[in-house]
Parts: C-alpha cells; structure tokens; sequence
C-alpha cells in the first residue's frame, strides 16, 4: 500500500511507518498533520489516479522534528575577472513519520428530495414560435478589369 503525495509543491512516495523529510511546516513536535493533496493511492490491487488530487483518500502523519539539512556551497567565479563568490546555504526540514493510509468514508448524502419535488410540479413556459428571418441578399460579385500592359520607350 502506498500513495503519492503533495507537500509544499514537492511530491513523496509514501508507505505507512515511513518517516520522510518534507519542507520546513508550522507544527509542533508531536502534533499531527494530515495531508490534504493525495495525487495518487494504491492498495497492492489496484491503482487509484486523481485529477488532479483524489478526495477519499486520508493520509494521517505525526511532527517528528525540525531541522536543516547538509550545508550546500554555492560557488560563483568570472574567469579572467577578478570575481570569485563563494556562499554557503542550509535547507531546513520538517520529519513526519506517516500513521497511515486509509480510503476515507464516504460523506452522508444529504436530502434533496424537497427541492426535487418543487422544481417537478413547475410548468414550463409556453414557448413563443421564432419568427422566420429572411437570409441576406447576396452583393453582386465586382469583377475587375483587366490591366492594360505598360507602353514600351521609343513607341
């Protein structure tokens, strides 16, 4: 069983049990979170896609901890310029081990039956007959005349 996930326009691949490094969230240690942009689910049989997100699929996880990743070095230099920029950076991440995957129930319908029985008891209005339109007069085609050739010097 595994679903694909939306967190902070990165998507995760993710198993329950699993615990996964996702961009930096408001959330406390011990919290919990729920995922709202499940984009695909499987449950071992079958392979449920959504268009674009799938709405019955519940996806429950717990603020593990905050942190910051390797520093990355960003180093810039212009040959034969004298300039050389050397720069350091650190990610910060949020852990979140994955409680579980699970289809979610579905939504109690709710009852309509009232408004379906006032809109049937409603009688159309008649319909007026369309008055025929008359099609447009077609414009004689103008034909051109022929262009005289151009005199030739010393005629």
């Amino acid at each position: 069983m595994y679903a694909i996930i939306q967190i902070a326009g990165k998507q995760f691949k993710v198993k329950p049990g699993m615990v996964l490094n996702v961009p930096t969230l408001d959330a406390e240690p011990g919290k919990k979170v729920n995922v709202e942009r499940v984009l695909a689910y499987s449950d071992g049989t079958s392979l449920e896609v959504g268009t674009p997100v799938l709405t019955n699929v519940d996806i429950d996880g717990t603020v593990v901890a905050h942190g910051r990743a390797k520093k990355i070095i960003v180093f810039k230099k212009k040959r034969r310029k004298g300039y050389q920029k050397k720069q350091g950076h650190r990610q910060g991440f949020t852990q979140i081990k994955v409680e579980g995957i699970a289809p979610a129930k579905p939504a109690a319908k709710k009852t309509v039956a009232k408004a379906d029985a006032e809109v049937k008891t409603a009688k159309p209005a008649a319909k007026k007959p369309a008055a025929k339109k008359a099609p447009a007069a077609k414009k004689p085609a103008v034909k051109k005349a022929a262009a005289k050739p151009a005199a030739k010097k010393g005629e």
